[in-house]
């Protein structure tokens, strides 16, 4: 494992606290935790999960980064820019509606979809679902001079019109881990190592696991790996709140045949720590990030069986392109060299295949919209899920 950078005391404190709440649970639950539910305590749980908790989760761009990790409305206004065109055509496929984001992070992406929105002559009103309190805090601080158009919402709508977003947010949604063995298939889990230390225990995969599992690909004994229910049952359930408008689910991840290939032994747990990025989940307890890739073949079919249609499944670079991201970035004046070359190299890295344009990838799915999304014009992927 990579060498992790020293806890601040805060950091320390903060960690041993979040690591004894667990602990208690575990004793609780018997000694043993699978691992969603230790994963949902981790990042979850009130005042001391990762996303419950004060720490500085992103970085904001210029000097050494701050936070664990950096996303792309971070990285450069141009995202979301050019998001807001095909933002833009959704709400007038709908006739109106309003924009609805899932996890806004430091309030960058909302303030650079109103702000080109705004300009485009599209005048939105914009919800944000936000389980982080500080982030909620930043959000309003950044994006207090919209006013009343911004509104915070503690709960789904009951319905909906318009255009949902939701940039890396699959991600952080509790996963299922599993291992195959020769006995069959074990479900990953959490128990005590000392007195408030954690440690990996397998036991017998419940049927519901093993049934889904099994679905999804065959038995390769020594095989680890996770399964998303959690974001399944969110992406299904937007069928019975999205009325008319699709929704926008940009994250890292791959096609299912992808996902659980024979090479990828190991699975895709990833945790985020002042920028190191590494495998271990049990260190660092409440203030580092937990993520799993997503498999967007799964969340297609969860889509349609929640009675959506899918619109479109492509990398993030064939959207931006399709976008119109190089118009924007063909506006600027090269003639400032400095500028200019600043503004191209965030650019280069959201559509890089060695960096976020392959690995991510924009996953359409909604209701009513007849006309094809701009932004899958080229190079859809839906035949490949």
């Amino acid at each position: 494992m990579k060498k992790l950078p020293d806890l601040d005391p805060v950091s320390a404190a903060h960690s041993r606290r979040a690591a004894r709440f667990i602990a208690d649970e575990i004793r609780k639950a018997g000694g043993w935790l699978p691992f969603d539910r230790w994963m949902a305590l981790a990042l979850y749980a009130p005042g001391l999960g990762y996303y419950a908790a004060g720490s500085q989760k992103l970085a904001t761009g210029g000097g050494v980064p701050a936070g664990d990790f950096v996303t792309a409305p971070e990285l450069t206004p141009l995202f979301a820019r050019t998001l807001a065109r095909q933002v833009a055509q959704v709400l007038e496929a709908c006739g109106g509606g309003e924009i609805l984001e899932f996890g806004a992070g430091t309030g960058a992406l909302a303030d650079g979809l109103l702000a080109a929105l705004d300009e485009a002559g599209v005048r939105a009103s914009y919800r944000i679902l936000e389980v982080s309190a500080d982030l909620r805090e930043r959000q309003r601080e950044r994006l207090a001079a919209y006013g009343e158009r911004v509104r915070w919402l503690d709960a789904l709508p009951e319905s909906f019109t318009g255009c949902v977003v939701a940039n890396e947010v699959l991600d952080a949604m509790p996963v299922r881990l599993f291992r195959w063995s020769d006995a069959g298939l074990l479900e990953r889990g959490v128990a005590l190592h000392g007195e408030d230390g954690f440690a990996w225990e397998d036991r017998p995969a419940p049927p519901d696991l093993a049934e889904a599992v099994s679905a999804r690909m065959p038995a390769l004994p020594g095989y680890v790996s996770e399964i998303n229910l959690q974001a399944e049952a969110f992406v299904r359930g937007m069928g019975q709140w999205l009325q008319r408008g699709a929704a926008l689910l940009i994250d890292y991840g791959f096609a299912q045949r992808e996902y659980y290939h024979p090479q990828r032994l190991e699975g895709t747990l990833m945790c985020h720590f002042r920028h190191v990025a590494h495998a271990d989940p049990l260190v660092a307890v409440g203030v580092q990030d937990i993520t799993a890739h997503v498999d967007f073949t799964a969340m297609a079919e969860a889509a349609v069986d929640g009675g959506l249609e899918l619109l479109g499944y492509i990398s993030q670079a064939g959207f931006l392109m399709n976008a119109g991201l190089m118009d924007l970035l063909g506006a600027l004046d090269p003639a400032d060299a400095q500028a200019y070359a600043r503004a191209v190299a965030p650019v280069q890295k959201l559509l890089s295949p060695a960096e976020m344009g392959e690995l991510f990838k924009v996953l359409a799915v909604g209701r009513g919209v007849a006309a094809p999304l701009i932004g899958f014009g080229r190079g859809d992927r839906s035949h490949a899920l």
